[in-house]
């Protein structure tokens, strides 16, 4: 059984901070600092050039691909790390069109994260062959997938509310129309168990550094059914993504499986930060975090509805229906928010009026969820949310 005691002691949070902000940027897992370290000067500055292969420099996107893979029910061997997310979906969507040359039609929601709906049109607008993106209202997708859908393009969890697409029975009626379903796990990955095998799932994408723990900057990750795998070639074909990178071929070869999925060159010292996150995961029983956020969140749940009536609950209300995050809604969310970060609660804040608070079970407790209600009640009783400092808009919200 996880012992989530234990794991608090594994994170490095500054002295009297509570972190709800982890569905946005994970904190620092105590062994990472180390772990960087080695790599810098055991392998980087010990090795140089050579730490490609002594050190393993090369392997470590399919060697963490597994790890990555293990927490998200993908088959061994079909999962890679590196690059970007937004790089991934635009992998993911180019390969799903390849599968489906006759179908022109790509369905997403509204509540979808931007950046995949922006990178599906990009890549509309560079293949020219008449493709359309259609986003309806999350809880119309399943009446929209049709014969002429070729793929979805879904986040599971919503990046504001904390809705949950039920992802087995999405992409049931996708295939039983002919057409692939995407997943990105931003908001999944490491907050509720997903199982990409069990529900079919075509390919799956998601980042490393909410849930994950990784840090700022760290690499995305693609998982490709093994079904797929050898049919699709894709667009963005990257050296590292070659069957011989280092024959220098001047024409190129999808490499093997999911290695044609590699594109740039690993960021090694990102993966070292993601190889220690990951060790906190060799532990962690994915049913037993789930049942402790759930609890976690209808705890928060109760506890500012008690103290704070002027906030409006975002999110579902039933934990099958969620992720690991709450939301609430307030016309002053911002300034709520930024006076709540003041008292060293750290949420965040979505346009346009939604105050997000992560409520991640492996360094969150029940203490921690009662003293954030308190400090929100008396922000809220006071009033000092209405100072014009808190109003201010920073780069980052």
């Amino acid at each position: 059984m996880t012992d989530f005691t234990r794991t608090k002691t594994l994170f490095d949070i500054p002295e009297g901070m509570i972190y709800l902000d982890g569905n946005s940027l994970g904190p620092l897992p105590k062994t990472a600092a180390a772990r960087v370290a080695q790599t810098l000067q055991d392998e980087w500055g010990a090795q140089l050039i050579g730490g490609w292969t002594a050190a393993g420099w090369m392997e470590q996107p399919t060697r963490l691909g597994d790890r990555m893979g293990r927490l998200i029910g993908a088959e061994p061997g079909t999962t890679t790390i590196g690059d970007t997310l937004s790089i991934k979906v635009f992998q993911a969507l180019s390969a799903a069109l390849q599968l489906r040359p006759d179908r022109r039609e790509i369905l997403s929601c509204t509540g979808n994260f931007p950046t995949d709906l922006y990178m599906a049109q990009s890549l509309i607008d560079a293949m020219g062959k008449g493709h359309s993106l259609k986003i309806v209202p999350p809880e119309e997708i399943a009446g929209h997938i049709t014969d002429a859908t070729a793929a979805l393009l879904l986040t599971e969890v919503d990046y504001r509310t904390s809705r949950r697409h039920d992802m087995a029975a999405l992409t049931r009626k996708a295939h039983a129309h002919g057409a692939l379903a995407i997943w990105d796990l931003a908001h999944s990955a490491g907050a509720i168990p997903v199982d990409m095998t069990g529900t079919g799932a075509d390919i799956c994408i998601g980042c490393t550094y909410k849930y994950l723990n990784a840090g700022p900057g760290a690499p995305a990750f693609i998982s490709v059914a093994r079904r797929h795998l050898d049919k699709v070639e894709p667009i963005l074909a990257g050296w590292l993504g070659h069957a011989a990178p280092f024959a220098f071929e001047p024409d190129y070869r999808p490499g093997p499986g999911i290695e044609r999925f590699r594109v740039g060159t690993p960021p090694v010292l990102q993966m070292a930060a993601l190889d220690a996150a990951l060790d906190i995961w060799d532990d962690i029983d994915l049913g037993a975090l789930q049942t402790r956020s759930a609890a976690l969140c209808d705890l928060f749940i109760t506890e500012v509805e008690t103290r704070c009536p002027d906030l409006t609950l975002a999110s579902p209300r039933s934990a099958t229906e969620r992720g690991s995050h709450i939301s609430f809604r307030h016309r002053d969310g911002y300034a709520i928010m930024q006076a709540l970060i003041a008292d060293k609660v750290i949420g965040d804040f979505r346009e346009p009026d939604i105050l997000r608070f992560g409520i991640t079970p492996l360094f969150i407790d029940e203490e921690d969820i009662k003293i954030a209600a308190e400090r929100l009640e008396s922000i809220m009783k006071s009033g000092l949310y209405q100072q014009d400092d808190y109003k201010i808009r920073k780069a980052v919200t």
